[in-house]
C-alpha cells in the first residue's frame, strides 16, 4: 500500500509540474534567486572570514628584553607564553637576528650603521613577537607579561619594554570591526532568509492556487491530508533539486570571473575556495532548496485541506 501511494503521489506531482509548467518555472526561478542569495552569503562569509585572519595575523604584540636578559630566562618565558589559553603563537627572535633585521631595515641609511659599528657590543636585545587567538585577548597577555612572574631569577625584570599599550588604540579598533562584522553579518543573513522563505512561500502557494479545486474534490471523496498534500511536497522537493543544480552552475563561472579580484581584495580567490569546498556548498545548497521547497509546499497547501 505504501509504495502504491508513493508511485500515485509521485505521478500525480509530476503531472502537476507539467500541467503548471509556466508557474513552475516562476517558482524554479524565485527559489534559484532565493539560494543564490543564500549562497553569496555564503562566499561573503569566506571572504570576510580571510580579511579579518589577515589583519588579525599582521596584528601582534612585541616584548623588547634588556641586552642582559639571560637566554634560557627568555626561552622559559616564552614556554610560559605558550602554555596561556589566550595566546596563538610566540616567535623568538635572538639579539644577533635582531641586529640582522635591523641593519636590513636600514640599509640605506649609511650614517647609523657607521655609528652601529663603532659600538664594541650589540646594543639590542632578543624579542618575542605575541599573537593572540583573538584581538580582545591582547590585555590580558600585557597584563601577564607586566606581572611579578616574568622576573629573572634573581628577582630582576627581564624586559625593557612592551608596546601594546602603542598599539592598543589599533587592536581595539580592530575588535570591535569584528564584532559588529559579525553581528551584522548575521542580522542581514537571518533578514534575508526569511526574506527568501516569504517569497518563494508565496510563489509555490500560487501553484497549489491552481489546483485547488482538484484539492477540494480528493478531500470530499475521503483522500487523507497525507495523500493530498504528498505530490506538492514532492513537487517542492523536485523545485528544490532543479534550483540547487542551477544555482550550483551558476557559481562556477561567476566566482571564476571574480577570483583574481577577490584575491586581491580579501585575499582569497572565490573560485579555488568554491572548488575546494565544492561537496560542503553542495550539501548546504541541496539541503536549503529540497527543505525550502518542503516546507513552502506543506505550509502553502494547508489552506486548502479544509473542506
Amino acid at each position: 500500500m505504501f509504495v502504491t501511494n508513493t508511485k500515485r503521489i509521485t505521478k500525480s506531482a509530476i503531472i502537476n509540474l507539467w500541467r503548471s509548467r509556466i508557474v513552475s518555472m516562476s517558482s524554479i526561478l524565485v527559489m534559484s534567486i532565493t539560494l543564490f542569495v543564500f549562497g553569496t552569503l555564503i562566499f561573503s562569509n569566506a571572504a570576510l572570514d580571510s580579511a579579518l585572519t589577515q589583519i588579525q595575523e599582521k596584528v601582534d604584540i612585541n616584548v623588547y628584553f634588556t641586552v642582559s636578559a639571560p637566554e634560557e630566562e627568555i626561552l622559559s618565558l616564552k614556554k610560559s607564553l605558550e602554555s596561556l589559553p589566550e595566546v596563538g603563537t610566540v616567535e623568538y627572535v635572538s639579539r644577533e637576528e635582531s641586529l640582522e633585521k635591523f641593519r636590513e631595515r636600514h640599509g640605506d641609511d649609511q650614517l647609523t650603521l657607521q655609528a652601529l659599528d663603532e659600538l664594541e657590543d650589540n646594543p639590542l636585545g632578543a624579542v618575542l613577537n605575541i599573537q593572540a587567538k583573538e584581538t580582545s585577548q591582547y590585555e590580558t597577555i600585557a597584563s601577564f607579561l607586566n606581572s611579578e612572574s616574568v622576573l629573572s631569577s634573581e628577582g630582576t625584570n627581564l624586559i625593557d619594554k612592551v608596546n601594546y599599550y602603542q598599539n592598543k588604540i589599533v587592536i581595539d579598533k580592530l575588535s570591535k570591526i569584528i564584532s559588529s562584522s559579525q553581528k551584522i553579518g548575521f542580522i542581514a543573513t537571518l533578514i534575508l532568509v526569511i526574506m527568501s522563505i516569504i517569497i518563494t512561500f508565496n510563489t509555490i502557494r500560487l501553484t497549489i492556487y491552481i489546483a485547488r479545486e482538484e484539492i477540494s474534490i480528493m478531500r470530499l471523496v475521503g483522500a487523507s491530508n497525507e495523500y493530498v498534500r504528498g505530490p506538492f511536497v514532492v513537487a517542492g522537493v523536485v523545485y528544490g533539486l532543479i534550483s540547487a543544480g542551477f544555482t550550483l552552475l551558476v557559481f562556477l563561472p561567476l566566482t571564476y570571473y571574480i577570483g583574481s579580484f577577490t584575491q586581491r581584495l580579501f585575499g582569497l580567490n572565490m573560485f579555488e575556495h568554491y572548488l575546494s569546498n565544492f561537496w560542503n556548498i553542495s550539501i548546504i545548497i541541496i539541503f536549503s532548496g529540497v527543505t525550502l521547497g518542503i516546507i513552502s509546499s506543506y505550509l502553502a497547501v494547508r489552506k486548502y485541506l479544509k473542506v
